[in-house]
C-alpha cells in the first residue's frame, strides 16, 4: 500500500516538474491579486477585510490548483491507472499531493500578503494552524470533487459549482479561527474551532477513502 502511494506521489511530482507553468500560474495569480489589492487599498485595509480577502484568494487558488487532479485525464489513462493501483491508494496519493501543493500556495499567499499589505495578525502561530487545517480540508474536498466532475465528463465550471457548498462549513470555521488569531484572543476561545476543523478534515478524508472506489469503478 505505502509503496503504491509513494509511487503515485513520485509520479505526481514528476508530472509537476515537467509542467511547472501550472504551479507558477497559480502563484502568479495569487501575487498579482495581492498586488492589485495593495494598489486599491493603499494602507486603508482593516484587519477583518485583510483576513476575508486572504481566504477568498486562497479559495479560488485552491480550486484552480486541485482541478488538474482528475480533470483532463482521458478514459484510457483512468483504465491504465485502474490496472496499476487500488482506488484507495490513488485517492490518498492525490489528496496528499494536493495537500502539499495547497500548503505551498497558502503560505506563499500569506507571505505576499505580509509583504504588500502588512501583517496585522496578533497570534501568528494560531493563524498558521487555521491556514494548515483549512488547506488540508480544501485538498480532501477538492480532490474528491475533481474526480466526480471528471467522471461526469464535465469541466472546471461543474467542479466550482459542486465544491463551494461542500467547502462552505470548512471555510466559515477557518475564517472564524483566523479572525480569533487576528484579534489575539486566548487559545482557549479557539479550542472548539480547532477541534471542529480537525473533525471536518477527518470526516472528509474518511468519506473520500470510502466513496472513491465506487466512483472509480463506474
Amino acid at each position: 500500500m505505502f509503496s503504491d502511494i509513494l509511487s503515485q506521489l513520485s509520479l505526481e511530482f514528476r508530472l509537476e516538474a515537467r509542467n511547472k507553468y501550472a504551479l507558477y500560474s497559480i502563484l502568479l495569480y495569487v501575487s498579482g491579486t495581492v498586488f492589485i489589492s495593495y494598489l486599491s487599498f493603499r494602507g486603508s485595509l482593516n484587519p477583518a477585510t485583510w483576513n476575508a480577502l486572504f481566504w477568498i484568494i486562497l479559495l479560488y487558488a485552491s480550486i484552480q490548483a486541485a482541478s488538474k487532479s482528475f480533470l483532463g485525464q482521458s478514459r484510457g489513462n483512468f483504465i491504465y491507472q485502474y490496472s496499476l493501483i487500488s482506488p484507495q491508494d490513488l485517492i490518498i496519493a492525490k489528496i496528499a499531493y494536493n495537500m502539499g501543493l495547497m500548503l505551498v500556495v497558502a503560505f506563499s499567499g500569506l507571505l505576499f500578503f505580509s509583504l504588500f499589505l502588512g501583517n496585522p495578525v496578533q497570534d501568528f502561530p494560531l493563524y498558521c494552524i487555521a491556514v494548515l487545517l483549512g488547506s488540508i480540508g480544501f485538498a480532501g474536498i477538492l480532490s474528491l470533487v475533481s474526480a466526480i466532475a471528471s467522471r461526469s465528463n464535465s469541466n472546471f465550471s461543474l467542479m466550482s459549482v459542486l465544491s463551494f457548498p461542500l467547502l462552505l462549513p470548512l471555510l466559515l470555521a477557518a475564517i472564524k479561527l483566523s479572525k480569533n488569531a487576528m484579534d489575539g484572543l486566548d487559545w482557549s476561545v479557539s479550542t472548539s474551532l480547532i477541534i471542529m476543523l480537525a473533525a471536518l478534515n477527518a470526516i472528509v478524508l474518511v468519506l473520500a477513502y470510502l466513496l472513491f472506489p465506487y466512483l472509480w469503478r463506474e
